[in-house]
C-alpha cells in the first residue's frame, strides 16, 4: 500500500466507531518573544503526536527546526506514541505532569472533552484572539465552534473533512460480473436483491461484510457512541432523549439484520469478528459500510489493488465526534503557550510547513512534480506520517492520482453537511458514573450479537432493555435530559 493511501485511509476507518482521543497539549506561561525572525535562543517545544514512529523524524525535525527558528523563534522536540499506545501512555504522563506543551488529542483517542474538563489542556480563546488569527482565516469556522467544551475552545481542529457521512462500498468486479446496478441503493433493505445474487453465485464470498463493532444506520444523534440514549436526528426542537433500543425503528432494522444473518448474507462470526481485513485484502467481500469523503473511491481502489465504488448510505451530518476527529492541544503545564500556539498558527497556514511535517523533505522523501503536486520517493518509507492528525490537511500538495479540485470538494462537502440536533453539547458523565458502568457492563453482553443480526431482536431486546434499566439507564437519561435542556436554554 503506498504511502498516500495509508495516511488517508486511517481517518476514514477511525469514522466509523468515534471512541479514541488524540490530543495535543502545548503552550507557555513565559513569552519569548513575539514571533518572527528572533537573535534569542530559539524556545523549544515538546510536542506528542499519535501515529507509528518513523525512522527519519529526527531528520525531518532538523529541517522544521531550521525553518521554524528563523520564522517564530521556535524549535519543536517531535515524541510519537503508536496508535495502540496513544491513549495509556498520555493518560499517565498527563496524570504524572510530564513536561510537554503540544499533544494530540480527538473524540477518539485521549477523549478530548474529559480531558478539557479534568483540566489537562490550556483554555485557548485568548491565545487564538493574540497568537493564532491565522488560525481564525484558515480553518472553517464550524470547527472552532463545533469543538468548544463549555463554551470555550481547548485545541486546535485540523481543517479537513467537516460532516460524517457513511457510504455502501462495492467490490466492482463482482457488481460488472453480473450487471448490478446501485444506483438505486441507498438504505439497507435496499441492498437484498443484490446480496442475494452474490449469495446464490458466489459461495465463497461474504456478501455484506460486518465486524462486531457494526452498528446499523438508525436516524439517531447519541449522546455517547455505542451507549442506547439518542435524540431522533429531526428533532431540532424538543431534544427529547429517548433509549433507542426501545423505538420501532430500531426494532425493525435489527429484524432486518436478524433476517440477512439467517440468509446467509452475514458471515456466521461477525459477532466476534474484530476486523474485515482479510476480506478486503482476497477480495472475497461483496459490499460493506465505511465513512466517506471526497473521491474515497479512488483511495480504496488504490489501496486494495482492485476497483471499489460506492453509493452513500445516508446523509453528510455534522456531529460533535466528526468535529473533533483531529486536534492539537496546548498542555495546562506549558512553558510555552503563546509560543505554542505561534507554531500552531504557522502549522496551519503555511504551505512549506505543512507539507514538511507532512511528508518529509524534498528530494528525500518525495519530489514536486508541479507547484502543489508531489510524488513519494523510496525514502518515504522512513517516514510515512498520518496526515490527518498534523493540522491543516488542505494545505497538503496534492498526489498524481488525485484530481486537481480535490480541496475545492472538501469544501463543498463541508458545506453541504447538516448540523446534527446535539452539535455542541458535551454531556458531563460525573454524577451517573456508576450507573455508566454498570449499562457499559450489560451492553457488553448483547450489543454485538444484536448489531449483527445473530439473535432474533424479538426475544432478546426485552431482556437486554430489562437488564439496562435495572443497571440505570433511566437515571442516566434523566440526567442527559437535564443537561440538555439547560444547554438549549443558555444558546
Amino acid at each position: 500500500m503506498s504511502k498516500s493511501k495509508k495516511k488517508w485511509l486511517l481517518p476514514l476507518t477511525l469514522l466509523l466507531s468515534a471512541s479514541m482521543l488524540l490530543s495535543a497539549c502545548g503552550g507557555n506561561k513565559e513569552s519569548a518573544g513575539d514571533g518572527g525572525g528572533t537573535a534569542e535562543k530559539p524556545v523549544e517545544l515538546i510536542w506528542y503526536t499519535i501515529g507509528t514512529p518513523q525512522k527519519d523524524v529526527d531528520k525531518v525535525e532538523e529541517e522544521i527546526n531550521k525553518y521554524t527558528a528563523e520564522k517564530i523563534g521556535v524549535t519543536v522536540d517531535m515524541k510519537m506514541i503508536d496508535f495502540g499506545d496513544y491513549n495509556q501512555k498520555m493518560q499517565v504522563m498527563a496524570a504524572s505532569g510530564e513536561p510537554m506543551d503540544i499533544l494530540f488529542t480527538s473524540s477518539w483517542a485521549f477523549d478530548y472533552v474529559q480531558n478539557a474538563r479534568k483540566g489537562a489542556f490550556m483554555e485557548l480563546d485568548g491565545l487564538i484572539e493574540s497568537h493564532g488569527q491565522g488560525i481564525k482565516d484558515a480553518i472553517d469556522p464550524a470547527f472552532l465552534e463545533g469543538s468548544k467544551v463549555d463554551g470555550h475552545n481547548y485545541a486546535i481542529p485540523a481543517n479537513k473533512e467537516l460532516p460524517a457521512q457513511e457510504a455502501w462500498r462495492f467490490n466492482k468486479t463482482l457488481l460488472d460480473k453480473y450487471n448490478l446496478d446501485i444506483s438505486n441503493v441507498k438504505s439497507m433493505e435496499s441492498l437484498e436483491p443484490l446480496l442475494k445474487t452474490i449469495k446464490e453465485k458466489e459461495p465463497n464470498v461474504v456478501p455484506l461484510a460486518i465486524s462486531k463493532d457494526f452498528g446499523p444506520l438508525l436516524p439517531f444523534d447519541y449522546i455517547i457512541e455505542k451507549m442506547p440514549m439518542a435524540v431522533y436526528l429531526d428533532d431540532k426542537e424538543e431534544l427529547k432523549v429517548v433509549n433507542f433500543l426501545e423505538m420501532p425503528e430500531t426494532m425493525d432494522m435489527l429484524k432486518l439484520m436478524n433476517k440477512y444473518y439467517k440468509a446467509g448474507y452475514i458471515s456466521p462470526e461477525a459477532a466476534t469478528t474484530t476486523s474485515t481485513q482479510d476480506l478486503m485484502t482476497s477480495g472475497n467481500w461483496f459490499t460493506d459500510r465505511a465513512a466517506t469523503q471526497p473521491f474515497a473511491d479512488n483511495l480504496w481502489s488504490q489501496s486494495y489493488g482492485y476497483p471499489v465504488v460506492s453509493t452513500p448510505a445516508g446523509d453528510a451530518t455534522i456531529f460533535n465526534w466528526s468535529v473533533m476527529g483531529s486536534m492539537q492541544a496546548i498542555s495546562a503545564n506549558s512553558k510555552y503557550p503563546e509560543k505554542a500556539m505561534e507554531f500552531l498558527n504557522l502549522l496551519n497556514t503555511d504551505v512549506y510547513l505543512r507539507n514538511l511535517v507532512d511528508s518529509g523533505i524534498e528530494g528525500v522523501h518525495y519530489k514536486k512534480l508541479s507547484e502543489n503536486v508531489m510524488e513519494n520517493l523510496p525514502e518515504s518509507k522512513n517516514y510515512d506520517m498520518p496526515t490527518f492528525a498534523l493540522g491543516n490537511v488542505m494545505l497538503t500538495y496534492l498526489n498524481p492520482e488525485d484530481p486537481e479540485n480535490k480541496w475545492e470538494e472538501f469544501k463543498k462537502f463541508n458545506e453541504s453537511g447538516q448540523a446534527a440536533p446535539l452539535l455542541g453539547f458535551n454531556f458531563d458523565p460525573t454524577k451517573v458514573s456508576t450507573e455508566l458502568a454498570a449499562v457499559n457492563n450489560v451492553k457488553e453482553e448483547f450489543w454485538a450479537p444484536l448489531m449483527t443480526g445473530t439473535v432474533n431482536p424479538e426475544e432478546f431486546l426485552p431482556k437486554a432493555n430489562e437488564k439496562l434499566k435495572a443497571a440505570g439507564l433511566d437515571k442516566i437519561i434523566a440526567e442527559a435530559q437535564s443537561q440538555i435542556d439547560a444547554w438549549k436554554a443558555s444558546k
